[in-house]
């Protein structure tokens, strides 16, 4: 009875089966198109970049050559293979003329990347800006060209990231560093490339494609700063700037067999800066300079700690380069570890800081073994989940409506999983794959804005208890890992999990930097056979497959100071780089 009043107040609808399907066709048929035309807007935008770019190489060979032309005596190789502080001084006093080191830079330039695809596009304001630097007093950095990563703000360019989307947004001034670099008389003169989205430690995307190793092809650049360590690591730049927020400059420097450095979050400016998750602080973001050696890194770092910097970004605190702490010869007390227990080290990568530690004690410096504590919980509750606070929903929209690069397909798919499909993959893992389980589970975010503070306070106390390790030690400066060898590509965008001996320092804002010390050799290879990894999951095997085939490729050590000791850490990568190329230098006779 009941029911048959309630079906009285609904009229009786007649419905035509052949109109449902009909609507139900069409809206299919929309949607399907609205995605086709939009996929081929993208696409479209793509072909124009490309052409672009095409034309900004075309510009910079027809540059090269018009000056070559006009300067037949002026010979590349003697300035290419002049480190950063003979160049300055050459341009300073007028030995070199700034025209012929810019055009000589950019006919290298163009050459490497013609061989491994590193710069994204040519600034053709650098021509004005050779013109402008002669007006001026001579800075530290007088006629010198600069590469810069695409990220970092250049006036009339875009900071894409590797993504469509931001195409056609051009920047409307140059980020605070590069107005530096200029005011310190610097002439930047390309920009390079990045992996899409940045947060990823290939160097691959859409728009500019994938950015190879300098000494092997067959391997990645590392990223995301990869375009800036491969141009450097292949001759085609003197010095270059580049970003970090887990392991972007200290990665590629290592696989390109350069040297970068992270400093302390705010020493040097990020205004102007680009990040896929902007407003994120558990993990602070950092600027820093990749150079081929160790006195080019600190010129650079003397050249940037200027009163120009703390005039234009109030956020830096005004501490200028202390030149004291920097040239100082004490002994110092070393901390060192070469495995962090959560990611076995390649053999080569412990060799590497083996060999380093017994240099050092030879040198009449302190060596004594040093642990991070509760590795697991930094990486897992402090690292992942930080950067994954909001469950990786700002990420993921970062990446809506763009063709997704090849690197970031496994690395976008977990982050994309919903948050109770996670939850029960971590449950199912947890017994076989503990490691994988604990990962997904992190990915799944903070939950609220109380957790997040919570996650805060728990970061900063971990960092206390680091300090107090430290301190108890009494250490000046730490020794350990960085990784290497170069990866075999397709694999770097699999392995981002693999930065634990890099983030570390991201979540703690230690400055840390990496240095060249060897090479892989034929027993590393042959122990990397052996290798099974702390866990024997898929990422240990990823991570074994990931170095092989890499004899002859450069391996890096990592140095680290505690914050704001810029200088001592730079002090302390100097000396390990004096002290490598002198064991080199031995072997050799």
């Amino acid at each position: 009875m009941a029911l048959e009043k309630v079906k009285g107040l609904f009229p009786e609808v007649e419905v035509d089966r052949c109109f449902v399907s009909a609507v139900l066709c069409g809206s299919a048929t929309a949607i399907l198109v609205s995605r086709w035309v939009s996929q081929r807007r993208v696409q479209k935008k793509l072909e124009d970049a490309k052409r672009r770019r095409e034309l900004g190489f075309q510009r910079m060979e027809k540059a090269a050559r018009q000056f070559k032309q006009q300067n037949p005596g002026i010979k590349s190789a003697p300035i290419l293979s002049l480190p950063l502080v003979e160049l300055t001084a050459k341009l300073r006093d007028g030995t070199l003329s700034p025209e012929s080191v810019l055009y000589i830079y950019i006919e290298k330039a163009l050459e490497v990347t013609r061989q491994i695809n590193c710069v994204t596009d040519f600034l053709p304001e650098c021509e004005e800006q050779l013109r402008e630097v002669k007006k001026q007093e001579k800075g530290l950095l007088y006629g010198v060209p600069v590469s810069i990563k695409e990220n970092i703000a250049c006036k009339g360019h875009p900071t894409t990231m590797g993504l469509v989307k931001y195409l056609d947004c051009s920047e409307p001034e140059d980020s605070v560093l590069v107005k530096v670099l200029k005011k310190q008389g610097a002439i930047p003169f390309v920009r390079t490339n990045t992996s899409q989205g940045i947060l990823n430690i290939d160097c691959s995307n859409t728009l500019f494609g994938q950015t190879l190793n300098p000494f092997n092809h067959k391997k990645t650049s590392g990223g995301s700063s990869g375009g800036e360590a491969a141009l450097v690591g292949g001759g085609g730049s003197v010095i270059g700037l580049g970003t970090d927020v887990a392991a972007s400059i200290r990665v590629p420097c290592g696989f390109c067999g350069i040297c970068g450095f992270k400093p302390t979050g705010y020493r040097l400016s990020v205004k102007g800066t680009t990040s896929p998750i902007e407003g994120m602080n558990s993990v602070i973001n950092v600027t820093g300079p990749l150079a081929r050696d160790m006195d080019s890194l600190v010129l650079c770092m003397k050249a940037l700690l200027c009163d120009e910097l703390f005039r234009l970004d109030l956020a830096v605190p005004p501490l200028p380069f202390n030149d004291e702490i920097y040239s100082s010869s004490r002994p110092l007390k070393i901390g060192y570890y070469d495995g962090d227990g959560y990611f076995q080290p390649s053999p080569s990568m412990r060799r590497a800081v083996q060999e380093t530690r017994k240099l050092l004690q030879e040198a009449g410096h302190t060596l004594i073994p040093f642990t991070p504590p509760r590795i697991n919980y930094l990486v897992d509750e402090l690292f992942t989940k930080g950067i994954s606070a909001d469950g990786c929903s700002t990420l993921v929209e970062k990446f809506d409506g763009e063709f997704v690069d090849a690197t970031w397909t496994n690395q976008l798919r977990c982050c994309k999983m919903p948050v109770l499909l996670k939850r029960l993959l971590a449950l199912i893992l947890m017994p076989v794959f503990p490691r994988i389980s604990r990962h997904l589970n992190a990915l799944t975010g903070v939950g609220s804005v109380k957790n997040l503070w919570k996650n805060d306070s728990d970061r900063m106390a971990y960092r206390d208890e680091f300090i107090a390790e430290w301190r108890k030690l009494k250490l000046d400066v730490v020794l350990c890992p960085a990784l290497g060898p170069a990866f075999n590509l397709g694999y770097a965008g699999k392995l981002f999990v693999a930065t634990t001996y890099t983030h570390l320092y991201n979540v703690l804002n230690f400055p840390a930097g990496v240095v060249p010390v060897t090479t892989v050799s034929e027993t590393d290879e042959e122990e990397l056979r052996h290798y099974k990894g702390h866990y024997g999951d898929p990422w240990d095997k990823r991570m074994k497959e990931a170095v092989q085939d890499a004899v002859g490729l450069p391996v890096a050590v990592q140095c680290v100071a505690l914050p704001w000791q810029e200088e001592l850490c730079l002090r302390f990568m100097k000396e390990v780089e004096t002290l490598s190329r002198e064991r080199r230098g031995r072997r050799k006779i």
